[in-house]
Formats: structure tokens, sequence, C-alpha cells
């Protein structure tokens, strides 16, 4: 069977870094993207390849470099993104659009980039990495939760537009694992006197809680693999623990001020 050539974006660590572990040792020939090449020297997983999803020049200087050495790119897993955290009222606007160009333009511009090969080799997978998060709005998370909802919505709309031409799109939206993302991730500064130096301070301290004590990325990649190994994959897929993925449900099911309760009561607001 030919080799599968898979791109991963964010691939130096965390999820896509175990990800692109797994794939290896399954027989893929992986490339993973990093923003800053030098500072994986010694990197020897798989192949790491410079590239900034918000820049699209690093971009096509990629994608012709995989092209270039291996013809073709069969599987292209979205998984670079940010973390921010803060009140929305207290969370400066720079930051928020800095947040949507990795999480939600980053995304489109790598499908951009890829689709007019996928669709010249008349097939091809794509997997957008979005979040448990992204289902729901979350307090102080309410911009994340944005960026990955909204990444959600267009790869349904995307997955519509691109049937016609043999590639298959979805997402899958991991819950809590054990990733850097809260040491990378932005987060407003907790304002001494303000109106949510309580709530935020001690809901912050839980994410970061949540983060350090998160589910294997191992699973995710476990998961991913079993998408690709789909031959019509679903438009949605969601990985994480029970509660996790049940709270997805709840926010469908139950009237919108009952579930808010539940998250009013979860984050002790």
């Amino acid at each position: 069977m030919e080799q599968k050539i898979v791109l991963i974006t964010g691939g130096s660590s965390g999820i896509g870094k175990a990800t692109g572990q797994f794939l290896t040792q399954k027989g893929f020939k992986v490339y993973g993207t990093t923003r800053s090449l030098g500072k994986y020297v010694d990197f020897r997983e798989f192949e790491l390849v410079e590239l900034d999803v918000t820049k699209e020049e690093t971009i096509s200087t990629a994608i012709n470099h995989i092209v270039t050495q291996s013809g073709k790119i069969d599987i292209l897993i979205n998984n670079a993104g940010v973390g921010i955290t803060g009140p929305i009222e207290e969370t400066p606007i720079d930051e928020i659009n800095k947040a949507f160009d990795t999480n939600f333009n980053g995304p489109i511009r790598l499908m951009q980039a890829v689709l007019p090969v996928m669709r010249n080799q008349q097939s091809g997978l794509i997997i957008n990495i979005t979040s448990i998060a992204g289902y729901m709005g979350l307090p102080f998370r309410g911009v994340y939760s944005a960026s990955k909802g909204a990444l959600e919505l267009v790869t349904e709309a995307i997955r519509m537009e691109t049937k016609a031409s043999g590639i298959k799109i979805t997402t899958l939206a991991p819950g809590d694992f054990a990733t850097n993302i809260a040491n990378g991730r932005y987060h407003a500064p907790v304002i001494k006197g303000s109106t949510y130096e309580k709530t935020y301070g001690d809901s912050l301290a839980l994410m970061n809680e949540h983060v350090d004590h998160g589910g294997d990325p191992l699973l995710v990649a476990k998961a991913i693999y079993k998408i690709i190994d789909t031959t019509n994959p679903k438009v949605h897929y969601r990985v994480g623990e029970f509660t996790q993925k049940i709270s997805q449900v709840l926010k469908r099911l139950l009237p919108d001020k009952a579930f808010e309760k539940l998250l009013l009561k979860h984050y002790k607001l």
C-alpha cells in the first residue's frame, strides 16, 4: 500500500507531537510544523517544517516543500491553536484578533493552500481540531470558545462545498488534555479591585488545574487514527472524559437557562 503523507500543524508538542509520533509508528510519512524550526534542531520523531498559520508566505513555502519532496498531501490535521482567557470586558481587542487569526483564520489558510493539491489528487482528508469548549460559551473562555465554535461551523460549510471533489473534511473536539497550551496562551491579568478579581482569579486557577491534570494526548492521536481509517467520516467527533463529552449533549437537550445553571455551579459563579 502506498504510504500516506500527513501534515500536522503545531506538531512540535502536545497533541500534534503525540499524533505525529503515533501515525509515524503506523507507517505514515508525517510532516509537523513549528513557527521556530531553530528551537528543535534535535527533534527526531518526524520531519518538522517551519510554518506560521498566520503568515501565508510560510504556508506556501511549507506546502511546496512537502509536495516537491513527497508528491502529495493525503491528510491535513489543523491542530495549531492558542489559548486565551479573561473577562470579555477586560480582554484587549488586539488579543481577541490574534486568537481568531490563529484558531480560525489559520485553519482556513491551510485549507485554502491544501485543497488545490487534494483536488488534483481527487482525494484527501482534512481534520480540524476544535474543542469541546467550542460547543458552549464558557465564562472567562468566551473568546476561545467562540474561535473553536466558529471553526466547527465553517467546517460544516466547507465540507459540503468540497463534497463533489472527493475530499473529506471533519472536526475532532478534544476535552482537557495534558498539553502546554496553558503556558503559551494569553490570559488577561487579574486586576486588583476589578469586578472580576475573585471570580476570574478562581476560574483561572481551575482552568490551569484541568489542563495540568488532563488526559493523555495519545488518546487524541488514536481518535485521529480511527477517523483516518474510516471510509466516510462523520461531520463532528469528540474525545475526552465522559463528563466533558456529555456536556455537549446536555447543552443540546436542556433548556438554555438550565444548562447555564450547571455552568454557573461548576465555575462557582
